[in-house]
């Protein structure tokens, strides 16, 4: 896998030397030119049988593809989040309207979501669509709370963000946490009692109860926020393992964008967990 990419150069560095077909006809479980071997009992889902055309190393995807795009998306989303922050003002007099255009923003980017998600091939336009509309929202919100509530948080929820994926990322390269069934299985569950905790949290709010069920202060809302922070890391570490076999096994260049957006919606989770404890902390004290 060729890369001009500093960090990702060494996750793939010895599978320059054959066409993309030599990893589609590859049992998952064959560690080829260095590459890390992963489940036995899992086939390779990109190869030919798999329903998916024999490929050329031209057509394959690349690390610089996964950068370039994930790039572009994450781009995306810091762009529209300034413009919205500078366009769109929180003051007294506009901020019904500007939450009023983030929460539908941020509406619409939720179902562009899930129409790629359940979409069997990436599209790019509903991706950066996505990007464009949540950073609306998050540049929205994050105005909000540094004006009213926790100001200079932004900036620190940014570099927590930063420190939290460059941490994951460490820990990948090293080998210190590994991708298994079980894992994500693990995964999946936690996030969905954490997703139906929220949604608890939302109705019970919605429906009288103040604070719903105390997930936005004190030491409880720092907790759920801490285990948020995590879920997105193991998250994280689930994402860079898609890439790495996207690229292992000679998948097609669109699985570039895919890769982009999963990291996308994971990398907008933790900086939102990570904003969620920092609001707290610095509201509490």
């Amino acid at each position: 896998m060729r890369t001009s990419n500093p960090i990702f150069s060494r996750w793939g560095a010895a599978r320059d030397a054959g066409p993309s077909d030599a990893y589609a006809r590859r049992p998952v479980g064959a560690a080829v030119g260095g590459a890390p071997a992963t489940d036995p009992a899992t086939t390779n889902p990109y190869a030919p049988g798999a329903g998916t055309a024999q490929r050329t190393a031209g057509t394959a995807v690349t690390m610089d593809d996964v950068v370039v795009r994930t790039a572009t998306t994450l781009g995306t989303v810091a762009l529209t989040a300034v413009l919205s922050w500078l366009l769109l003002p929180v003051d007294e007099a506009n901020l019904g309207r500007s939450y009023g255009i983030a929460v539908g923003a941020a509406l619409v980017a939720f179902v562009l979501s899930l129409v790629q998600s359940f979409k069997r091939t990436p599209s790019p336009a509903l991706i950066l669509g996505y990007a464009a509309l949540e950073g609306v929202s998050l540049g929205v919100f994050s105005s909000t709370i540094s004006t009213y509530v926790a100001p200079g948080v932004v900036v620190q929820a940014v570099l927590g963000t930063f420190a939290v994926s460059a941490g994951v990322l460490v820990a990948y390269r090293m080998r210190w946490i590994r991708v298994t069934q079980r894992f994500t299985g693990f995964v999946a569950a936690a996030a969905t009692g954490f997703v139906l905790l929220l949604v608890a949290d939302l109705l019970f709010s919605a429906f009288g109860a103040g604070n719903g069920l105390g997930f936005h202060s004190g030491g409880l809302g720092i907790v759920f926020g801490l285990v948020g922070i995590l879920l997105g890391a193991a998250f994280l570490t689930m994402d860079f393992k898609q890439v790495e076999d996207a690229v292992a096994y000679g998948a097609p260049r669109e699985e570039a964008w895919l890769a982009a957006f999963g990291l996308t919606l994971t990398l907008v989770w933790i900086y939102l967990e990570v904003l969620r404890v920092l609001t707290i902390f610095n509201s509490d004290n």
